[in-house]
């Protein structure tokens, strides 16, 4: 009989990914939902929804992710990103599911070092996006019995991502200006649905980092597509300072995937292949 996976966000960047990946695979069978269909701040909607389909296995895909908008929209920021994993953790308990719960570098400080974050640094968000977050890593840790947080970073996939927005731009403009001064791993949704295929089937819960392998600069990443696509756009580097924002973003957020290395065989590609890979499928 084959598998429940009951896939909330399913048309997001990684809830398309992970459709994509189970799309052949008959031993499971996929339920999704998205915002308009299932509310996950609403407990009730939640357990409803939980023991009529009685799945195997919950992936939370679902966030409020615009970073911005987070710091102004307070409380839509907390029902997605913190009632939401809390009413899928005590659901998923209800019905001896294994939650797979979707989180962020964002719930680091960000300032600049010379290490990768492990599981094992200190958290400490600095705005509310980072700090929803980690309320919702919390009430998983709290509620739910079977769980698995993966916390990954720059991520891009099938949607509106970094990736399309300066390709786009690359066929108006001679020149881009990119902030050069934040570090981090573009990550494909694709790698990251197959680490999530990999911990899933096991009982290796935790928290984990997810992040292609490698890093680089916002400017940087921007080269190397423009170079893949034979675009000939410049890409002038600037400061952050220089691309005002409401909200500061990390200055540093690679994260190492200590978790994966020490406890599984399951490997990231590294970013440069990740995105190779990307252009030449889209």
């Amino acid at each position: 009989m084959a598998k429940k996976l009951f896939i909330t966000g399913c048309n997001g960047q990684l809830g398309k990914a992970i459709n994509n990946l189970y799309s052949q695979n008959t031993d499971y069978q996929l339920v999704n939902t998205d915002m308009g269909d299932l509310d996950i701040s609403n407990i009730d909607e939640v357990m409803e929804r939980i023991k009529s389909e009685k799945p195997d296995v919950i992936i939370n895909c679902a966030a409020f992710t615009a970073v911005d908008a987070c710091e102004t929209e307070i409380d839509a920021a907390y029902k997605a990103n913190a009632l939401g994993p809390r009413n899928l953790s005590i659901a998923a308990t209800e019905v001896d599911a294994k939650l797979m719960h979707v989180s962020t570098d964002y719930v680091f400080d960000g300032k600049l070092r010379s290490n990768p974050y492990t599981e094992f640094d200190q958290v400490n968000p600095q705005g509310m996006y980072g700090k929803t977050k980690l309320a919702g890593e919390n009430f998983v840790k709290e509620f739910a019995k079977k769980h698995f947080i993966v916390r990954t970073a720059w991520l891009y996939g099938d949607g509106k991502n970094f990736v399309k927005t300066m390709l786009k731009l690359s066929e108006s403009h001679d020149e881009v200006s990119v902030v050069c001064d934040q570090t981090g791993s573009p990550t494909s949704a694709k790698e990251l649905a197959l680490s999530i295929a990999a911990l899933i089937d096991t009982d290796n819960y935790g928290t984990f980092h997810g992040t292609c392998e490698g890093s680089c600069n916002w400017a940087e990443f921007t080269q190397e597509i423009f170079r893949l696509k034979s675009k000939n756009t410049k890409v002038n580097h600037i400061t952050s300072d220089q691309y005002p924002s409401p909200v500061k973003r990390p200055e540093y957020s690679v994260l190492e995937n200590y978790m994966f290395k020490l406890t599984t065989n399951h490997t990231y590609a590294h970013w440069k292949d990740a995105i190779k890979e990307y252009l030449e499928e889209n």
